[in-house]
């Protein structure tokens, strides 16, 4: 008989896990230091497997973004760009943080779907130790990450002007969209699609254990100066729609703009099909229409 294979300890497994996390961190790290001195230039090659998105006639660009002064990481992004003869001084960009089982690949269809349907620009990156990104999957890092991505939109996408910046946070990307957002006194909007309150009010509505909390959206919330719209899923059984409700409330009174309980979507399909994907574009596109 085979011998069954004895079971790691927990911690072991967790050590182990880190170590590999920061072996393949270090091996990134070096190797986009070694492209930047090369001037080496990326190209984004969507996953053919992957439906795909309505043409969009601007312009498609795959970078790397850093390095960030503390990490040395930089991380992957694609940008997409509305067509020159498109542009007008009230185009707006949008910081696109995603959720956390995904990155700049898989988010492909929706960047282009709003590129082309908004007629924006989208910054779609991804987090530090996600996708092609460089780094450890870390809170601290998801800040550092969006602070240097808000720095380089504000200066290579959107013209130095805050007012044309919209940052749109899904799930685990409402954590750094709300905290960018709180910090940017002259950011144009926030989005908040399928956001949490905090990671530990996900598991408990206890604050007993309110000093390991990560991502505290619902304190930040309060101190966001610009408007937010807030989309959550009814049927959402990952982050009940309780989460979404609280965080539009929290938002100062004549900041809060039509927010969008969708009666049967839950966490991540608000967007399926046809008819889903045009109330969402519809309703995304009246929220941007009011931005000064």
């Amino acid at each position: 008989k085979k011998k069954k294979k004895k079971k790691k300890d927990p911690a072991v497994q967790l050590t182990e896990r880190n170590l590999k996390l920061r072996k393949r961190a270090k091996t990134r790290n070096s190797r986009d230091r070694r492209d930047a001195a090369t001037k080496v230039r990326y190209r984004f090659e969507p996953d053919p497997r992957l439906a795909k998105p309505p043409r969009f006639s601007g312009s498609m660009e795959a970078v790397k973004i850093g390095p960030q002064k503390k990490t040395g990481v930089y991380v992957a992004a694609v940008v997409y760009r509305v067509r020159k003869d498109k542009l007008t001084d009230r185009t707006k960009t949008i910081i696109y943080s995603h959720g956390n089982a995904t990155d700049v690949g898989a988010m492909h269809y929706i960047s282009s779907v709003l590129a082309r349907s908004c007629n924006v620009n989208v910054v779609m990156y991804d987090y530090s130790g996600y996708g092609a990104s460089g780094g450890i999957p870390l809170e601290a890092n998801t800040y550092r990450d969006i602070k240097m991505v808000y720095k380089y939109t504000l200066e290579q996408v959107a013209d130095g002007d805050e007012s044309n910046i919209v940052v749109y946070g899904q799930s685990v990307g409402s954590g750094p969209s709300c905290y960018i957002a709180s910090k940017r006194k002259n950011v144009g909007g926030l989005i908040l699609h399928s956001p949490f309150m905090s990671g530990m009010r996900v598991l408990t509505p206890s604050r007993a254990l309110a000093c390991l909390d990560i991502f505290p959206n619902i304190d930040r919330i309060k101190k966001v100066d610009c408007p937010v719209m807030v989309i959550h899923g009814q049927l959402d059984e990952e982050v009940d729609v309780a989460h979404g409700v609280a965080l539009h409330n929290a938002v100062k009174p004549d900041l809060r703009r039509e927010c969008w309980w969708v009666p049967d979507r839950g966490h991540n399909d608000i967007t399926d099909g046809p008819g889903k994907m045009s109330e969402y574009v519809r309703r995304l596109k009246a929220y941007l229409s009011q931005l000064e």
